[in-house]
């Protein structure tokens, strides 16, 4: 393989770059394979070399953090290969060790490098690997040698393992959900190995928490994760970073669950922010908890909110949220709007590549009688047979310019809004996380005159439709990501980590392979 080579006219030190983002949620319906990465549904689309520079610009991604950063500081950025898709259900092998190997290949052609930054998610399993970022980590520590620091940025929701601190030198998380700060984390990332390549003392410290916490109250916008997280950035004498990871709770292995790391110049002073930080985790546990209805008595909530409202109502469709493995495609908050005669009201994103062929076909203006979505076989879920107005067609460009995607140009294949009755259905090709206007907006839907909004999102949609909303409601529709971890059918955690807040603890065997 040849040699990357990019320079810097400063002539810094030469940094390799690398990304494999994956959020994998065991019990979802549908595996990430090679096609997912390379169409990127939502990130970058699969980039080598060069590419990387050129397309993480003015992005919300932690990679686009890092490459400002270290062109700032007159870095000699050596871009490998970079890889991100939706989550889903765990990585296949075969793309697993794809991308895996190419990265190390990438690493080696490249020749001696002064550093390495990865962007990872933290919550990546693969068919072949509970822990998908650890054996990278590993073996990119290989290739690189003992004295070469690694910096990896992670996000909030990583399941960070023990191998995963060990191999890595720091380890540098997300500080909001919604992700506002994923380029943010880059950058930060970004200064912790410059730190490094100064020479700065490293002192590790990792703690881990032994309660699982449903997504849906993960949220940084409120409490406890607001105060939670301020503590990640509080000052604290020879402390250098500090990193506070709620977990990603749909991952069957040993460590998946909240975690701490912190770096400081001394083991005690790491050891104390961790410490500080875990405890306050555990002592909030009872407030990671909210009100969620049933999908017919939440849409009649919203309804009943709606006739005095000035803005629209905002339902999570939270247990299909394909941010969280889902499908995008289940059908039980549409049939609720219906049976409930709901109008203005306006759901997406439906993933149905046949439903949207069969609208472009018939085009717009015509009627179409389809059955829509539900064809990921999730338990309580099946298509939604109804007759159909197509309204608008589109061919799946969305500039998605919100808080959260960051200005990313979405391809969301073949795309129609479809009506029936007063309700408007976004319905695509491609996945994607329903958590930037333009995603209503690039169909026709004027969602700020709607009276509700139903988004397949847990909790990412609030950066972009938070100011627009009268109030937020959360909904459980049948979905492959229960609100609580509780109802999934765990084989491979480890004994005593409780499966909710405040449940006991849960006899779970531990075993050395996934289910």
């Amino acid at each position: 393989m040849a040699k990357t080579d990019v320079r810097s006219p400063q002539g810094g030190p030469r940094i390799a770059i690398a990304g494999f983002v994956h959020e994998s949620n065991s019990f979802a319906p549908s595996p990430a394979d090679m096609a997912a990465f390379v169409q990127g549904g939502g990130y970058l689309p699969l980039s080598r070399g060069d590419q990387i520079l050129a397309r993480a610009r003015d992005v919300n991604l932690p990679v686009a953090g890092a490459v400002a950063f270290g062109e700032a500081a007159g870095w000699q950025l050596v871009p490998l290969i970079w890889a991100g898709a939706v989550p889903s259900a765990p990585v296949t092998a075969e793309c697993y060790h794809a991308i895996t190997d190419e990265i190390i290949d990438r690493l080696r052609a490249a020749g001696p490098v002064d550093g390495v930054f990865l962007d990872l998610h933290g919550a990546m399993v693969a068919e072949c690997a509970p822990d998908g970022e650890g054996p990278l980590i590993a073996r990119v520590r290989q290739a690189v040698g003992a004295d070469v620091p690694i910096v990896v940025a992670l996000d909030l929701h990583g399941n960070i393992t023990r191998q995963m601190v060990d191999a890595a030198d720091v380890l540098v998380g997300f500080r909001t959900y919604p992700h506002v700060d994923m380029a943010e984390t880059g950058t930060r990332a970004a200064q912790q190995l410059q730190r490094l390549l100064d020479g700065a003392p490293n002192a590790k410290a990792f703690r881990q928490v032994d309660f699982l916490i449903p997504i849906a109250w993960q949220s940084t916008l409120g409490q406890p994760g607001g105060r939670l997280y301020a503590l990640t950035d509080e000052p604290r004498a020879g402390v250098h970073s500090a990193s506070l990871f709620m977990g990603f709770p749909a991952a069957d292995f040993a460590d998946c669950g909240p975690s701490v790391v912190a770096y400081g110049a001394t083991p005690a002073q790491a050891g104390a922010a961790a410490e500080q930080i875990a405890r306050a985790v555990e002592a909030a546990e009872p407030e990671f908890n909210g009100t969620a209805y049933q999908p017919e008595p939440g849409v009649r909530e919203a309804m009943r909110l709606a006739r005095t409202a000035s803005r629209p109502i905002v339902i999570a469709d939270t247990q299909d949220n394909p941010g969280a493995g889902g499908d995008s495609d289940t059908t039980g908050m549409l049939r609720a709007l219906v049976a409930c005669d709901a109008p203005r009201a306006a759901i997406g994103l439906i993933v149905d590549p046949a439903a949207a062929a069969a609208a472009h076909t018939a085009g717009e203006g015509a009627e179409i009688q389809i059955e829509l979505g539900g064809k990921s076989g999730i338990p309580g879920d099946a298509p939604f047979a109804g007759r159909f107005t197509v309204e608008r067609l589109s061919d799946g460009t969305c500039h998605a310019t919100g808080p959260f995607y960051g200005g990313a140009h979405l391809q969301l294949g073949p795309s129609a809004c479809l009506r029936i009755g007063g309700v408007r259905v976004a319905v695509t090709t491609e996945k994607a996380q329903m958590a930037d206007r333009q995603m209503f907006r690039f169909l026709g839907i004027p969602h700020e005159e709607m009276a509700i909004l139903v988004v397949k999102s847990s909790v990412h949609f609030r950066a972009d439709f938070q100011g627009i909303a009268e109030t937020i409601l959360t909904c459980i529709a049948p979905g492959p990501m229960p609100i609580s971890p509780a109802s999934l059918p765990f084989r491979h955690l480890r004994p005593g980590l409780r499966t909710e807040p405040g449940a006991p603890p849960t006899p779970i065997p531990a075993t050395a392979a996934p289910g």
